[in-house]
């Protein structure tokens, strides 16, 4: 776990977060969990199977949590029993307790399935989250994303960032996407599940002129 500002970080594997800020707690792209997290806010940057499947979400779900997330999502979401969904698209703000998130575009530059077709297009509207907590703390999860320019000078004081390369950007071009967005801390993420290693996050800490925290997995 990593604390900033009284925001309580932990990494629950892969690209999934959960936040705790006083009572309340948000969790975003849960992935093979090995225990609950129920959490109060679930967001679920798109529907792919490492962000989005029903198992995963039936253990952070309790009564009462809100969802945020795509409309692609829908199917997952309702076969995991999720009631209270907000869907978002690129570029717009919802309030959920007392977090305010806002959906940033997500979708590649330069991997691709076969010639001309990314991994995650941009007309698919997949998204990250800028989020904004009571106290003003801001942190910007990217989702499954290239470096793209709708990062520039969104300047949170935390970027989670992916560092695996293959279908998101390699520890490289991390460092690209660090000194775009400036945050003040940069926590690495997408490795150690499907592709991706320990050494992608310390090759990208070592290089880093950024402050870099790599969590082990709660």
């Amino acid at each position: 776990m990593y604390e900033h500002n009284g925001i309580k970080i932990s990494w629950l594997g892969h690209d999934g977060f959960m936040f705790k800020d006083g009572s309340e707690t948000l969790v975003i792209d849960p992935f093979k969990l090995d225990k609950e997290a129920r959490t109060d806010f679930l967001l679920i940057s798109h529907e792919h199977f490492d962000h989005c499947n029903a198992d995963d979400i039936k253990k952070v779900l309790k009564p009462g949590t809100v969802v945020v997330a795509i409309p692609a999502c829908k199917d997952e979401l309702s076969k995991a029993g999720a009631r209270n969904v907000k869907s978002v698209k690129p570029g717009e703000t919802v309030k959920v307790g007392s977090f305010e998130v806002r959906a940033i575009p997500a979708y590649n530059t330069n991997k691709f399935r076969e010639p001309g077709k990314p991994f995650h297009p941009k007309s698919d509207q997949k998204v990250g989250y800028l989020i904004k907590t009571k106290n003003g703390t801001t942190i910007y999860h990217t989702g499954d994303s290239d470096v793209i320019p709708e990062m520039d000078n969104l300047k949170p004081d935390i970027a989670l960032l992916p560092v695996s390369g293959t279908y998101v950007m390699t520890s490289e071009e991390a460092l690209q996407a660090a000194d775009k967005i400036k945050p003040k801390i940069v926590i690495p993420m997408h490795w150690g599940t499907i592709v991706g290693s320990k050494e992608d996050a310390e090759n990208f800490k070592k290089k880093a002129r950024v402050n870099v925290e790599i969590l082990a997995k709660e």
